[in-house]
């Protein structure tokens, strides 16, 4: 048996990255990691241009959506004005619905931390009703007549 040690390659090279330096020899382990770097960015560049095109098709998408809103507005002025009334009532059911949520939650907070039972009663009953709550005055809201301000500039 021979104790003859073959020298492993460096597992960490150096690579001179200054504007001045001259070229020199690279072995092969520098051009495996050029290569592998030229791999990242082609991939990196890759996905900047699918995140263009997302936000491409996004925004166009966004546009849309608030113009077909602006129309059915416009067709529709009496019902969007009955539409942000009925927001505006509907928020203010909210409220008192909120208030008695958490009034239950402060009355019964330590029952609910000792027993599953009491916070899975809690969330069956004010839970699917505050979620639908909050989804009809978000619809209601978006067809009212009055849409957030947009800055046109032409």
């Amino acid at each position: 048996m021979s104790n003859s040690h073959q020298p492993a390659p460096p597992i960490f090279s150096q690579v001179d990255v200054s504007a001045g330096s001259a070229p020199s020899t690279r072995s092969g382990v520098d051009l495996d990691q050029s290569e592998l770097l030229r791999e990242v960015l082609v991939a990196q560049d890759r996905t900047n241009e699918l995140l263009e095109e997302l936000v491409s098709v996004m925004a166009n998408t966004q546009k849309q959506r608030a113009q077909e809103l602006h129309q059915w507005r416009n067709a529709n002025p009496e019902l969007a004005e009955s539409c942000r009334e009925a927001a505006e009532s509907l928020s203010r059911v909210q409220l008192e619905y909120l208030e008695r949520i958490t009034e239950e939650i402060n009355d019964t907070a330590d029952d609910m931390i000792d027993g599953e039972f009491m916070l899975n009663e809690f969330v069956d009953r004010f839970g699917p009703r505050l979620a639908h709550l909050n989804g009809v005055i978000q619809v209601l809201a978006q067809l009212s007549s009055t849409p957030a301000p947009t800055s046109q500039q032409g």
